[in-house]
């Protein structure tokens, strides 16, 4: 009895949490061959328990596609609970995984269950596992490889059934060959890998992912938003986001505040575009610098723009897209 009310008390605790997350599973969006991919590989793994390594850039959702798949997997019933490796020093982080005993270290005052004890039969998502130091490295591979482990300051050993699914922005092969992170613990969660890839690289998803963020947040700060005008998109889809999807979910939040009409416009509130200059030579980036310098000048004449540089109307288009330049419709150029 005793048993089953710490269990009632561990799933109460974690009840608003849950629910949460369970309302964020429906919020993963894309129609790109590069985010079709991602979902054909869920659908194999979604329906048994095997370890997912799931990799990506920040802000890529990679926590939501975690969430996703243990809300549609065998283990929807029991607990989904998630603890970012990076954000606890050494000991804190093993005490909120494995647990502690009474008096293990200073503060420790009762006996306390770690997310494995709490997870049983459900999923434990470790993100940012690339953090997780050497020491900690082991014990978790102890867990992977024998589904037993001890509370800090413990001599038993206390099984557990839990799903792991890791998660890290970081290239893992490249973390073992640095020697930063365990090569066989590497293995062990590397059974499943799934790649979620960076907005820039998915751009078709911009306006359908934009208008989700929209509808999402409308209601809550601006009710008279039906949508974004047609610049405003064409905006969006040009920016890299170096956020990611995190990003542009921020920038329509802001767009929805500063926003006075139905529709979204252009304006401040979208990002300032950023060129990637390192590839081209000192040369390149000077006589970039004195188009751009030129198009302002001329308002986006393009004649009298070829004219003062002494090159042709086809050789200056030729240098606005290597110089990835926007189009002559979104500059606004004239002939």
């Amino acid at each position: 009895m005793q048993a089953a009310n710490e269990r009632l008390r561990d799933e109460n605790a974690f009840l608003m949490n849950e629910v949460s997350k369970e309302l964020r599973c429906a919020d993963i969006v894309g129609k790109s061959p590069a985010m079709q991919r991602v979902f054909e590989l869920v659908n194999k793994v979604v329906d048994n328990s095997v370890t997912v390594l799931l990799t990506g850039e920040t802000g890529t959702g990679k926590t939501l596609l975690a969430c996703y798949i243990h809300h549609h997997g065998p283990r929807r019933n029991k607990l989904f609970i998630e603890q970012n490796c990076g954000t606890l020093p050494e000991t804190l982080l093993e005490s909120e995984l494995f647990g502690h005993k009474r008096g293990a270290f200073t503060g420790a005052v009762q006996d306390r269950k770690g997310l494995f004890e709490v997870a049983d039969g459900g999923t434990l998502f470790l993100d940012e596992i690339s953090e997780m130091s050497p020491a900690l490295q082991v014990k978790l591979l102890q867990v992977l490889q024998e589904g037993r482990f001890r509370r800090l300051g413990e001599n038993e050993f206390r099984q557990a059934d839990v799903r792991i699914i890791a998660a890290t922005h970081k290239d893992l092969q490249v973390e073992v060959q640095k020697g930063q992170f365990r090569a066989d613990l590497f293995y062990r969660i590397n059974v499943f890998p799934i790649h979620i890839p960076p907005l820039r690289e998915r751009i078709v998803d911009i306006p359908l992912l934009a208008d989700h963020c929209l509808r999402k947040y409308r209601h809550k700060l601006n009710n008279q938003v039906t949508g974004l005008t047609e610049d405003a998109l064409r905006g969006l889809c040009r920016y890299d986001y170096p956020g990611n999807v995190r990003e542009l979910e921020n920038l329509i939040e802001r767009a929805l505040i500063l926003s006075t009409g139905a529709r979204i416009e252009s304006g401040e509130w979208l990002p300032a575009l950023v060129v990637d200059t390192s590839g081209m030579s000192r040369l390149e980036k000077l006589e970039r610098a004195e188009i751009e310098r030129l198009l302002e000048c001329h308002q986006g004449n393009l004649n009298l723009v070829a004219r003062e540089l002494g090159i042709s109307r086809t050789t200056l288009w030729r240098r606005l897209k290597d110089y990835r330049f926007q189009s002559d419709q979104e500059l606004g150029v004239s002939e």
